[in-house]
């Protein structure tokens, strides 16, 4: 019978000494590139806020520049407003307004989103609030007719176009809106007895 010889480690264990040589490589290794970023943290530092230059242009420097919080709600509310989605143009411009009440280009935007969501009572609020803060200027009695010319109040229209010709008499989008106004008018029929139609079947 054979006699099994004892197994021999294939590695001899490490001594307290060489157990360590490992991990003080890799603390150095750390170290090493930890030196190596930290002067590039201070380059991006310093590129991160430059000294600021007067634009050549108009003087001004870029901290000067005026900036207030309605402005990208106002920008939003009128792109949806021309793209017909009257719902989320209501939405910027109603954020604009709280965030910036004193903006009467806000107001005018959310009254004129109401008018063409058919909330007339609220519309009329929000043109109220514009006016008191910058009077009845040409645009915003244009407005105010055009919303009167949606509900079918032409009388409250052609008041509203009148005076805001009186002020602006070249204005162009007024006097569209007048020969709109009239030829509406020009073709509303009504029987004598006020019905539709006169009793006949339309």
């Amino acid at each position: 019978m054979m006699a099994l010889r004892p197994m021999r480690p294939r590695f001899a264990p490490l001594s307290g000494i060489e157990s360590r040589v490992p991990l003080v490589r890799h603390a150095l290794r750390v170290v090493l590139l930890i030196a190596s970023i930290a002067p590039l943290a201070g380059c991006y530092q310093g590129a991160a806020t430059p000294t600021p230059v007067p634009d050549p242009v108009v003087g001004q420097k870029p901290q000067d520049v005026k900036y207030y919080p309605s402005d990208e709600p106002v920008r939003l509310g009128v792109q949806r407003f021309y793209e017909g989605n009257f719902g989320l143009a209501q939405m910027y411009f109603q954020a604009a307004v709280e965030k910036s009440p004193r903006d009467a280009t806000a107001w005018i935007g959310l009254a004129a989103s109401y008018d063409r969501l058919g909330r007339f009572d609220l519309a009329d609020r929000s043109y109220a609030q514009a006016q008191r803060l910058v009077g009845n200027t040409a645009g915003l009695l244009n407005n105010e007719g055009y919303s009167y010319m949606l509900r079918g109040d032409l009388r409250r229209a052609r008041a509203k176009f009148d005076a805001a010709l009186r002020l602006d008499p070249d204005n162009a989008v007024t006097i569209n809106n007048l020969a709109l106004l009239n030829s509406s008018s020009k073709y509303i029929e009504r029987s004598p007895n006020g019905q539709p139609c006169d009793g006949v079947t339309c």
